[in-house]
């Protein structure tokens, strides 16, 4: 006897199926305030090389509205910024940007 719902895997070689417009699919509204988490190196020049970045992507974003708390011990900044997200693509790359970064270590 076969359970019933089957095992949830796609079977091999089988189609996948597209999600068709990214858009229609999207919980995100354009354009719209979003906020993003940074975590890095406590250094100096972290928060303005984010806010450069950030910049890039958003010509409205103001720096001065970026938060930040230092972990424990002091090695580690936290940043949380808020861009316009005018596109799925703009926060793609955004994100790579970010995470290339030689001194970000994670962004959420």
């Amino acid at each position: 006897m076969r359970p019933l719902g089957g095992t949830g895997r796609r079977p091999k070689g089988a189609p996948v199926k597209s999600g068709g417009d990214a858009r229609r699919g999207s919980l995100i509204e354009y354009p719209s305030a979003f906020p993003i988490k940074v975590m890095g190196a406590n250094a100096a020049g972290f928060t303005q090389a984010i806010a450069a970045i950030a910049g890039n992507f958003d010509p409205a974003f103001d720096a001065a509205t970026i938060e930040s708390r230092p972990s424990k011990a002091g090695n580690y900044l936290g940043l949380t910024l808020t861009v316009t997200a005018t596109s799925r693509e703009q926060l793609d790359e955004l994100y790579r940007t970010l995470s290339a970064h030689p001194l970000v270590k994670v962004v959420l």
